[in-house]
Formats: structure tokens, sequence, C-alpha cells
């Protein structure tokens, strides 16, 4: 097959803030330095910010290192927090609210900022291309090039390929972008990222990673319910019920605007558990319904995060390339945000590739990376909450939240608590947990999951191949089903996996057009059997505001 090869200094892979960071800074130094430094970017979803979600709200301390004067060049940071309020959600109908001194210092929120992720991503996405990066959405990386032990860069993705695998007449072949440096940005649960940390064993001595599923729903509510800057926290009810963990959130946004959403631990154990019918009765609870009531839901998403933090932390560097930002999990959990810290990463990583290419360096290993990150406010931030999550995990949210209490706000506790179990190993038999039976969706504050993926614009090319790929077609119904119920049907946030049944009996369904590429298939499957690949270029959602 010829493909098409184009030749850059720097590939990136992933249009989210620590790509966008990287690319960024690497045409600052040049332009500083009075050089060309040819930068690539490429981005799966149709434009930059189709695929990202958070809650979020964010730091400004990289973007500031980045562009000093960004509230003059307009970037869309316009929702300063104003208050902050935690509350424990002990059954369906009350609740506590912490007291102020009694919240994490790390959860305190003075001086962010209530944002759409996928609005900042496409300002910083015009602040790159006005710095001259060559930015190309619509055009996933489906591998990578390795030769002679280092990577020269990606091959995207075939176009035209029917689901049977056969070229149709639309077949386009992707092209080779080579490069002296390939930085992978591509989000939680990358799957080249993956790839990479097994093939160069960049997790060797560290835990395994933990992740969480976050789902998230964008709401215009009463202008009289409306308190712009508001910032609510909580835990409790109803994944406490379930036998989990996790936490909900609650942001006032700008011009009449809430987002809420559920961040259920991807280390639940009962395989009956639904993240989604989770979220959707959550809502229910008097604390998050009295902002809903009147309202209208417009968006819906989902995304898994990674959250393991320091300890889970994979070597970022390998020959030819970096892994950077939630690809890697530079997410501080401990403040539930990511974007401050993937930016840094990326900001790091393209100071230290500058250097090497200045040294007349190409696809070799950047060690260097290592100990100018080791060096950042952002390890430093890493390290200081890097018994966060373990804690939580260990001790329950009730003890683990006492144990980062006393972490954060008094003493640091001198010691590194460790979470050695991977998420898909903690599931117990279906046999052996009880089954929850959730409230049928209202329509009004809760939905069902096709309702809620339509009005994601969850869009897939028509006879495409499957981009969840089974490594054995019969463990679905001859393992997972028997043992765990087949818990696929549920840990999916959008209908993606169903067991159905008919004349010819039980057969194992992937309704690949539903994807919201969340990854939490690829993460949570108790027998890793399914893997999630790339579709076809700019397949997916494409997610307005979030």
């Amino acid at each position: 097959m010829q493909r098409e090869v184009m030749e850059y200094d720097v590939v990136i892979v992933g249009g989210g803030p620590a790509g966008l960071s990287t690319a960024i800074r690497i045409k600052q130094l040049a332009e500083e330095a009075g050089e060309e430094i040819a930068v690539c970017l490429v981005e799966k979803g149709s434009e930059v910010g189709a695929h990202i979600l958070s809650g979020a709200v964010i730091e400004d301390r990289a973007l500031a290192e980045l562009f000093p004067n960004w509230k003059e060049l307009g970037a869309p940071l316009n929702t300063p927090v104003k208050g902050d309020e935690v509350y424990f959600l002990t059954s369906e109908e009350k609740a506590t609210k912490a007291p102020h001194w009694a919240i994490p210092k790390p959860m305190h929120n003075d001086g962010n900022y209530i944002v759409s992720l996928g609005n900042f991503a496409r300002w910083l996405g015009e602040q790159a291309e006005n710095l001259g990066v060559e930015i190309y959405p619509g055009f996933p990386a489906a591998e990578y090039i390795v030769e002679d032990g280092a990577v020269k860069g990606i091959i995207t993705g075939d176009m035209g390929i029917s689901e049977e695998g056969e070229q149709k007449d639309t077949y386009m072949p992707g092209m080779e972008l080579r490069a002296k440096y390939t930085i992978f940005a591509e989000g939680c649960r990358g799957h080249l990222g993956k790839q990479l940390i097994s093939e160069f064993k960049l997790d060797e001595g560290k835990d395994p990673q933990h992740y969480g599923i976050g789902i998230k729903e964008l709401w215009d509510i009463n202008p009289e319910l409306h308190e712009e800057g508001l910032v609510l926290h909580g835990a409790g009810w109803p994944l406490s019920e379930s036998g989990s963990s996790g936490g909900f959130f609650l942001y006032h946004a700008e011009n009449n605007q809430v987002v809420v959403g559920l961040i259920t631990d991807l280390s639940y154990d009962n395989p009956h558990l639904s993240p989604f019918d989770e979220f959707q009765r959550m809502k229910h609870h008097p604390v998050i319904k009295k902002y809903l009531e009147g309202g209208k839901r417009v968006s819906y998403g989902a995304r898994a995060i990674t959250k393991g933090g320091l300890n889970c932390l994979p070597k970022m560097t390998f020959p030819g390339g970096l892994v950077v930002g939630c690809d890697a999990g530079t997410l501080n959990f401990s403040k539930i945000k990511g974007t401050h810290t993937a930016m840094k990463s990326g900001i790091v990583a393209a100071e230290q590739v500058v250097a090497a290419m200045k040294a007349d360096r190409a696809n070799d290993e950047i060690v260097e990376f290592t100990k100018a990150f080791e060096d950042s406010w952002a390890w430093q931030e890493l390290h200081r909450s890097r018994n966060f999550g373990p804690a939580m995990h260990k001790f329950g949210t009730f003890l683990g939240g006492a144990f980062n209490f006393i972490d954060q706000n008094i003493f640091p506790i001198p010691v590194t608590l460790h979470d050695t179990t991977p998420d898909h190993a903690t599931l117990k038999p279906a046999s052996e947990c009880k089954k929850i039976d959730y409230p049928k969706p209202d329509g009004v504050i809760s939905f069902a999951k096709l309702d809620s993926v339509f009005i994601g614009n969850v869009n897939h090319a028509e006879d495409q191949l499957c981009h969840l790929r089974l490594k054995d077609n019969s463990i679905p119904l001859g393992v997972n089903l028997e043992k765990w119920d087949e818990p696929a049907q549920r840990y999916c946030p959008a209908g993606v996996y169903e067991i159905v049944e008919d004349e010819n009996g039980k057969r194992f369904q992937i309704n690949s057009q539903n994807c919201v590429h969340c990854k939490t298939c690829d993460i949570k499957d108790p027998s890793q059997n399914i893997t999630w690949v790339t579709p076809e270029g700019g397949g997916g959602p494409n997610y307005p505001n979030m």
C-alpha cells in the first residue's frame, strides 16, 4: 500500500489542553529563537473541542505561563468561582453540608474559573494556528511507527473500509506523518498511549492505573434559580447505597446554565451497578433537583478520567517521544482537576523537545524531561496528593475522607498508600452481589440512555469497521454473562453493548454507532477482552459548550 508521507519536526496526537499547550509552547520558543519548527497536530474529532468533556473548574496557572495576557486575548474563562459548597448525601432525601473549614484544602476553588473545556480547547486551537501549528481535525492517529527501536511518527486511519473489512469506493489510505519527536496527548486511556506504555514498559514498578467514569449534562435552568459562579461538590448517596464510591458536581456557569455530573470510581465491585442510572437517580436528590426543576437538558456526554495520581504515573519518555497529560495520568484527583497539570506537562515537554532539537538530536529518548517535570510545580502538586485516591479506595468515603483531611489540612502523613488491584479485577461474581433496581426515568429530571446519546450529537459513518474489537468473540456469553451477568450492558453509558435474545438464542450485540468514546469498556471489562481503537475520522460525539 502506498501512503502519502509528510515530514515534520514534531507531530502531536490529540487536540486537548495538553497537546495544544505542547504545540503552542514549541512555536513560542521557536519564534523567540528566530527559528522555524514544523509542528503538526492531529485530532480525531470533527473539530478541536468536539470530543472534549470535563466538569470543568480550572486553575489558570499553566495558562498564565503560556499567555500572561490571556484575558486580553479573549480566553473563555468568563465565570470566576464565587461560592464553594460540599455536601454528603446521607439518603435519597437528606444531606449534610460540610463546614468550609472541614473541606480538604485542594478542593477549595478560590481564584478558579467555571469553563466549558471544549470551548477552551477551541480557543487554544485558534492560538496554536495563529502561531503556525498545522492542525488536522478528523484525522485519528491509528498506529505509531517504530523503526530501530524508536517511534518515528504515526499513521492516520484508513477511510472507506466496510464493516466486513473490505475497501469501498470511497477508500483512502491513511497518511504517514513522520517526525523527529512524536508527542501523545490523547486524553484518558489513549489507545496509542496504552500500547506505548506496554511496549516500552513505562509502567514498570508503578501501581496499576485507576479510573473513574464521569457522566455530565448541560442544563438551561430557571434564571431565578441560577447563581453564577457557585460550585457544588458532594459524595454519598446513591453510590454509597450501591457499595461504590465517587462524587457529584454541579457548577453554575454563564448564561443561566448549569453543568451537573457524577464521577463513579471504576474500582466498584458489584457487576449490577450502572453508573448512568446512578447519575440519573442522583439528580432527583433535593440538593440537585431544586436547581434543575423547570429547566431543560441541552447536552449529554461521558468520559473516563485517569485518577491514579503519582503512584500510577508511568515514565513519560521513550525513544522518539513522550506521553503527556491524561494520556499518562497527570490529573490531581484531590482537586478533581487535571487541566492545569496536563497543560504544564505539555509545556515542560515542549521545552525539552526544543532543547533536544537545538542540539541536533532526533528520535532519541529525551531523558532530561523526567527531572524537568519532577522539578515543576505540577509534579510537586501530584506528590503532595499522592495518597488521596488510595485512601478513598482503602478506607472508604468516611475514613478515607478523614485521612485526607488530616493529610491535606493539618500535616502531611509520612506514608505512601498503594492500591495495587486494577479496576477491571475488582468485580465480584454476580451471584454474590445484590441486584440494583433502578427507577424508570421520568423524562423530566432523569432520562434513558438512547435519548441521552441523541443529544450528545453522536454520529459515526455508516458501514465502517467496528472500532470496538473483541479479542475472543466467545467471552461475552461464555464467560462474562455467566460470571458477571455481562457488565458491559451496564457500565457503558451509551447503550453500546446488549445481550439480544431471538429464535436463535442469545447473542452479544455491539451498537458501535452509539459510542461516545468514553473508553470505559476498554478499562472495566473484567476479561480485558474489549479493545477500543479509532473509528473513521470525525466519528463520535460533537459536544457543544461541554
